[in-house]
């Protein structure tokens, strides 16, 4: 049983945080809206916490139903072969399929269903269909594990001696070059989104912290050094009587003399790098994730002064949303480490 239960670590782990988010003490209609789940539901998970004061409570309960196709064994057995890459199994590439996960089941299970049936027992088994997340070949895994084992007991350290407020930062580059989204059509007439042809964009910066607090900035030129202290004094000066923890990437410009020094000078700033090439432990990442697939999605601008001020009313409105970047710090892994 324990490759199902390893299986459904996405669902319970949201289940998890959100409870813990309560425990914390944000109320439950902000947690509710944040991980985007019924207040009722919410609800029903902190009693379930509360009635044994076990995070193990909040797995899910099997329901009842047409017998399964699958016995546990056979499940056990499928699990372990979707966790692997489909390469192993001969494929050219690692992604799964459902018409692939077809075709190995009845080769190495000797169970034939069909793509309906299929989808139901990914469903079933905790399993959902994800766009993967980019992991660079160049990182190093074992400075992760060293990083997050000695650097975040500093970091958390750092919060509760100052009694300081948590910010992630990271920089990022928007584009003229619209994502796009997806609508409905009629079967076999391709939907036409008209966007611009011209070519450009601006740099831009942005934190995130952990109580739902959101700052950031444009710039018309790639960013030097020269930003990042701009910008760290922007953070210290909307903190005026804080201290402040910043945990940003060793991009050049975070890393350099200069900046260095200025970070060396400031009593209420301290900072803290990041592995290299470990993007995924930013939670900041996520705010340009949302940022560019969200709320400039589809958008119709043909000018990077059109594109400007809508990022800036975009990005303010989502200042005003703590709710939006709670649910955007705690869906992050780092959440689990800070807690």
């Amino acid at each position: 049983m324990n490759a199902i239960k390893s299986s459904t670590y996405s669902t319970y782990k949201v289940r998890e945080r959100a409870v813990k988010a309560v425990l914390l003490g944000q109320r439950k209609a902000d947690v509710s809206k944040a991980y985007q789940v019924d207040y009722s539901t919410l609800f029903r998970w902190c009693r379930r916490y509360e009635g044994t004061k076990k995070f193990s409570a909040l797995a899910r309960q099997p329901g009842s139903g047409r017998p399964n196709l699958l016995d546990i064994q056979t499940r056990e057995n499928f699990v372990k072969i979707v966790i692997q890459p489909a390469s192993e199994f001969g494929y050219e590439t690692d992604f799964w399929t459902c018409r692939r996960l077809m075709q190995i089941t009845e080769q190495q299970l000797k169970v034939k269903v069909s793509k309906s049936t299929m989808w139901r027992i990914l469903r079933d088994v905790g399993l959902t269909y994800q766009k993967p997340e980019r992991r660079y070949l160049e990182t190093n895994d074992l400075l992760r594990k060293k990083w997050l084992r000695y650097e975040v007991p500093k970091i958390k350290r750092c919060v509760k001696k100052y009694r300081a407020i948590l910010y992630f930062q990271d920089e990022s580059h928007i584009s003229l070059t619209t994502v796009l989204g997806k609508t409905w059509a009629p079967k076999g007439q391709t939907p036409i989104q008209r966007v611009t042809g011209n070519r450009g964009g601006f740099a831009a910066m942005s934190a995130i912290s952990q109580v739902g607090k959101l700052i950031f900035r444009l710039h018309q030129k790639r960013i030097t050094s020269v930003e990042v202290i701009d910008f760290l004094k922007q953070m210290l000066k909307h903190h005026k009587y804080r201290n402040v923890v910043v945990v940003m990437d060793q991009a050049r410009p975070h890393v350099s003399k200069k900046t260095r020094s200025f970070i060396k000078e400031q009593k209420r700033l301290h900072v803290f790098y990041l592995p290299s090439r470990s993007p995924d432990l930013n939670p900041d990442e996520q705010v340009w994730n949302h940022l560019k697939h969200q709320e400039l999605k589809g958008n119709a601008s043909r000018t990077k002064k059109e594109l400007k001020n809508l990022t800036i009313r975009k990005f303010h409105g989502m200042s005003r949303k703590p709710e939006l970047l709670n649910g955007i710090f705690f869906r992050s892994c780092m959440a689990n480490f800070l807690n």
